[in-house]
């Protein structure tokens, strides 16, 4: 069966066309557009015209990719960035007309539950081993806690590189004051999560979404973007602190000349550096230094959306 799975971002939407065998994917045409629906949403509580035509223009062009592919089943879930916006009838109408299906506005914990999913079909075997998969998005980071049999404990949180980057990194580079504000609420993002998921229980961690991914690529020194080299690439907490710091620092310009950095990314990547930087450090700790480090994942939700589609 193909299937076409749509993940509908704070900062980007990405398409997936896949063929589906026995509950694994074969990939027929992946891609990714950055374009920033959540921009402003963190302070005005509404999705901006603008954004919302950047979107839709999006959705026209994966409308026609889906027709050609010959995808018979469409699955549109959106994200942080519309669940907090007071106008996100107008974004539902617009999908709707341009894909004839319903967008699924999902909770923080259906976000989780399916970045579980898709990171978890390309691990290997987790029996008995507890995975922690952590989510950094542009307006929400997700937290899941599962193992083989499934999902133990999971939390959404209001952090992500694009509502950080517009709440507390507006300097170029980020001002130290700046860094320590935002260093302040991650924590106490970090010490909600604890109420909930057993952070210190895991044994692994994963990675996945756009800002990790990124950061690996500079901890790996790449040239250029390499999903090949990046999937499943084991980094450890010094060499993650060592990127992160290092993005932290850049200018715009300086970032936007890495050879591997989405042009998207560039004016963002800061605040998801902070924020991976701060949660591979506090695990570490919680765990007294049996996590070490994270695995990076290309898979992550919209592999979860395409496996969750029912023919």
């Amino acid at each position: 069966m193909r299937v076409a799975a749509i993940d509908c971002g704070t900062n980007s939407i990405r398409l997936l066309i896949a063929d589906v065998h026995d509950g694994s994917l074969v990939d027929v045409h992946r891609e990714m557009r950055v374009v920033r629906l959540g921009a402003g949403v963190d302070a005005t509580g509404l999705l901006g015209q603008e954004a919302l035509e950047r979107t839709f223009a999006a959705v026209d062009d994966y409308a026609e990719l889906i027709r050609s592919h010959g995808a018979a089943t469409v699955r549109f879930v959106a994200t942080s960035a519309t669940r907090d916006a007071g106008n996100r009838d107008v974004f539902v109408a617009g999908i709707r007309e341009r894909l004839g299906v319903e967008p699924e506005v999902v909770s923080g914990a259906e976000e989780a539950a399916l970045s579980f999913a898709g990171a978890a079909s390309v691990l290997p075997d987790m029996d008995g081993t507890s995975v922690l998969v952590v989510d950094l998005g542009g307006g929400s980071t997700e937290f899941v806690l599962g193992s083989g049999d499934g999902v133990q404990a999971a939390l959404s949180t209001d952090m992500g590189c694009v509502r950080f980057t517009e709440r507390h990194l507006r300097s170029d580079p980020p001002s130290a004051a700046e860094i320590a504000a935002a260093e302040a609420e991650i924590h106490a993002h970090l010490d909600t999560v604890l109420d909930v998921v057993p952070l210190g229980a895991a044994q692994q961690l994963v990675g996945v979404a756009g800002s990790i991914t990124t950061i690996t690529a500079q901890a790996l020194g790449l040239a250029a973007y390499d999903p090949a080299r990046i999937h499943g690439a084991a980094v450890d907490a010094a060499r993650i602190e060592a990127a992160c710091t290092e993005l932290l620092a850049m200018t715009r310009t300086e970032r936007a000349a890495l050879g591997f950095m989405h042009p998207g990314r560039v004016d963002v990547i800061g605040a998801g550096a902070l924020i991976w930087r701060t949660i591979v450090a506090r695990l570490g700790t919680l765990t007294g230094g049996r996590v070490d480090g994270a695995t990076s994942s290309e898979h992550d939700i919209l592999d979860g959306i395409a496996l969750g589609i029912n023919p």
